[in-house]
């Protein structure tokens, strides 16, 4: 008997509509130019609900009968991004058993990398304890030998790690219910696809069909999932929003020059997303930076110029000295302008609106430049006194004092105001070398703190 082909349909690429005849306009949604042919496949199938192939109706039940249980973590070998999927102190760090996680970065920034070392790592962890548990590595960007290639030119021991280089979702659920492996990664989730859901990699029906559908089978095994995902140019994860939605933790990979590599949790279910992982590409691969001070802090034998200012600032559970660096020239056109990205622009109009107001200094007739050494992203309220003081210092040329280290919040009355955790920032400046802290202790308003600094 001849094989039954598959039918056609026409499935929007939006919300998933489906009919058997071509339209401009999506009846469901309403957009224009969204139905897409697709083949129904007899061949493709759901995975079921339990391992052993049974499936369960679901049903309500009291939440005072469910227990809480405790997933688990896989340590992934690698002591920064540990930390950045999260833990408790006391306890293991990693990624939780049945979760999904969504790691975005711009090309060439190292994802793949990142990915081949941790498998290789959680695999000779794996060995050691007697667990032979396989790991699955999906490749839809490159071929088997290229990821060989590299495991072999970082000299990383990935012999019996399975490697499945393929586009199609059904050929990866078929790998899946066949090895059950304890780790799974997919590189990058944008490249996979179903006929269920089109015959196009990356569209939105694409993404969500296929990463619910992966996501679905490790919630019901003691198997972790990672997924890589392309960014756009202004360094958000692409695709549809929802699959950020659909996943338990989603990290993005950046970087701030060649070498130096950040690692952030923008969502974490079973873990903090203010931890921050910091990294080094070499030629062995990514090295974490366990001691990450001296990215921070400009190293000069010559006396500290105008308009810099160090802060320590809190990321997770760690204390890090950054210096502010602030440059002010005047504007070129009838309205100034700000310029900076690794501080919210807003944050520093609002500084120096309140140095004009309250400081007796003018801005207003000036362009500014901020920037932070390291290239580190810095959001705290905790940094607005070293702000103004890098501000002031720019636009009066007059450097602040050697070893010494400015914390504080600002208000719009001019008032210097506390922050948390004071003596463990002050601790980590003294122990790095800082003599002289100006703080909330010693400073209550803008105008103590230009006298102090200052001398005015």
């Amino acid at each position: 008997m001849a094989k039954k082909k598959g039918s056609i349909v026409y499935k929007c690429s939006n919300c998933g509509y489906s009919q058997p005849a071509w339209l401009g306009k999506c009846p469901q949604c309403g957009e224009w130019n969204t139905l897409e042919e697709c083949i129904v496949d007899p061949n493709a199938h759901t995975p079921s609900l339990h391992a052993d192939g049974s499936t369960t109706k679901a049903k309500p039940v009291p939440l005072a009968k469910i227990e809480i249980k405790n997933e688990g973590r896989i340590s992934t070998g690698i002591s920064e991004f540990d930390r950045v999927l999260g833990g408790e102190e006391g306890s293991s760090f990693g990624a939780t058993r049945r979760s999904a996680i969504l790691i975005g970065g711009e090309p060439g920034i190292g994802k793949s990398t990142l990915l081949i070392q941790t498998v290789a790592k959680i695999h000779n962890a794996l060995k050691d304890a007697g667990n032979k548990s396989r790991i699955l590595y999906v490749s839809g960007e490159e071929s088997a030998s290229q990821i060989k290639g590299r495991a072999a030119r970082l000299k990383l021991n990935v012999d019996e790690i399975e490697i499945l280089c393929t586009l199609r979702l059904e050929d990866i659920l078929d790998a899946l219910d066949s090895l059950n492996p304890a780790v799974v990664i997919i590189d990058s989730i944008q490249t996979v696809y179903s006929v269920e859901a089109g015959i196009i990699p990356g569209t939105v029906n694409q993404l969500k069909y296929c990463a619910n559908e992966l996501i679905g089978w490790v919630k019901e095994r003691d198997s972790v999932l990672f997924m890589t995902a392309h960014v756009t140019k202004d360094g958000s994860i692409a695709g549809p929003k929802s699959l950020e939605h659909m996943v338990d933790t989603v990290i993005s990979f950046e970087r701030n020059n060649d070498e130096v590599r950040f690692l952030r949790a923008l969502k974490n279910r079973f873990g903090s997303v203010d931890e921050l992982g910091i990294f080094e590409m070499e030629a062995s691969g990514l090295k974490a930076v366990t001691d990450p001070s001296s990215l921070f802090l400009t190293r000069r034998n010559g006396k500290t110029p105008a308009g810099s200012a160090c802060v320590p600032v809190f990321e997770g559970s760690r204390v890090f000295v950054v210096e502010i660096q602030a440059l002010t020239v005047p504007a070129k056109a009838q309205v100034n302008r700000v310029y900076s990205d690794k501080i919210d622009s807003a944050r520093v109009s609002r500084v120096a609106a309140v140095l004009e107001k309250r400081g007796g200094i003018k801005f207003s007739d000036q362009d500014i430049y901020i920037n932070v050494a390291g290239g580190m992203r810095l959001t705290e309220s905790a940094i607005d006194a070293a702000l103004a003081a890098a501000l002031y210092s720019a636009r009066s040329d007059i450097p602040l004092e050697e070893h010494t280290v400015i914390v504080g919040e600002l208000s719009l009355a001019g008032e210097v105001r506390p922050v948390t955790k004071l003596k463990q920032r002050l601790k980590t400046a003294k122990e790095l070398g800082f003599t002289q802290a100006i703080s909330p202790d010693n400073t209550e308003n803008i105008k103590d703190l230009v006298k102090v600094l200052f001398k005015r």
